[in-house]
């Protein structure tokens, strides 16, 4: 059977996942209308079978980090569903297995970190900058056609970009929302966490070179980079812990227009007071590296350091989030994040 017949048969997962296989690609029409096409390996638009000015162009996807297989399986329930004619969405979308041969070798990446590749195309000198490349191709031309104009409401396009944590957290779900100049921090894309169950949400101030930052500066989407669990093996994973998300997700791609408006009482917000960048080999923390995101340090604790500068944690007090002290130089080696009071008309905005 070929990789396009398994992927019509339901099995999106398993055809990407076959590097043995010959990818073959193809466009096709369930009896209800909805449209697909197998564009790459691991690349699957799905088109509604109406399209309405309320129609939303949604990308979902997984695996940018090739171990993190929780949103993986969740993916594949997903769109195993949809192919087979048991789900019918209300909008276009773009569904993505991003790297199968890291979730193949079980580890993050090949050579280098493909979340940090986002900032613009890549010199192909490996695997991870060429998928990186080919996504990057992917997103432009499944959002192309539409003037960056007709979204300042920021509601018409979306990107959820779906990770694990690696490590323990305060919040066993949590999103980052990466900065754009244009409004991707809707009511509607807030309200959709809650309904989520996503426990937290980092408000970043800077850009930065991921996935989802790439559809929000580029074309203007709601965009977020959601750490959903933690890490496990393809199979392994306790995806009940995830049914919140699920069926939230399944709400927000069957319906045109979303049902609830984000109501501030449960999620947590953060803004993201700093981002620690690795500069020499010397840089280490002050605490250990398998330190649990959002532990708190009170104000004027040593954090770390990096040859001659060190870093204490501001007034207040601070939050750690992804400390890595072994990334490569001039990457991100951690965020640092206060909870925020903010305002919910229309945007969501630090107050």
């Amino acid at each position: 059977m070929s990789s396009l017949d398994r992927v019509k048969a339901g099995e999106f997962l398993s055809a990407t996942l076959d590097m043995d296989s010959v990818f073959v690609g193809g466009e096709w029409q369930l009896q209800s209308g909805v449209s697909f096409q197998l564009r790459s390996r691991g690349v699957l638009i799905i088109e509604p079978n109406v399209i309405s000015r309320f129609t939303k162009s949604i990308i979902v996807s997984a695996g940018v980090h090739g171990d993190e297989t929780g949103p993986i399986e969740l993916l594949q329930q997903l769109s195993g569903e949809i192919l087979k004619g048991l789900f019918e969405p209300a909008h276009r979308l773009l569904f993505i297995i991003a790297h199968p041969e890291a979730t193949l070798a079980h580890t993050r990446f090949i050579a280098e970190n493909m979340n940090r590749l986002f900032a613009h195309r890549n010199e192909p000198n490996n695997i991870d900058r060429k998928i990186a490349n080919t996504l990057q191709q992917e997103v432009d031309h499944f959002y192309q056609g539409s003037d960056i104009a007709d979204v300042q409401d920021g509601v018409s396009r979306w990107h959820l970009d779906l990770h694990s944590a690696i490590r323990d957290s305060a919040h066993y779900t949590f999103a980052v929302s990466p900065y754009s100049a244009y409004p991707t921090r809707s009511n509607a894309l807030f309200a959709f966490l809650e309904q989520a169950e996503v426990e937290a949400v980092l408000l970043s101030r800077a850009d930065s070179p991921t996935f989802s930052w790439y559809s929000a500066s580029k074309y203007g989407a709601q965009a977020l980079t959601m750490e959903l669990g933690r890490v496990a093996k393809l199979g392994e994973n306790d995806l009940e812990r995830l049914s919140a998300f699920d069926c939230a997700l399944r709400v927000l791609l069957q319906h045109e227009e979303q049902p609830y408006s984000w109501q501030g009482s449960k999620l947590i917000v953060y803004k993201v007071t700093r981002t620690i960048t690795k500069l020499s080999d010397d840089f280490n923390f002050n605490f250990p590296a398998s330190q649990a995101n959002f532990t708190f340090f009170e104000q004027g604790c040593l954090l770390g350091q990096d040859q001659d500068k060190q870093y204490f944690s501001l007034e207040g007090g601070e939050a750690v989030v992804f400390p890595n002290p072994n990334v490569a130089l001039g990457q991100r080696a951690c965020l640092l994040v206060q909870q925020a009071a903010v305002t919910a008309e229309g945007q969501i905005k630090v107050v």
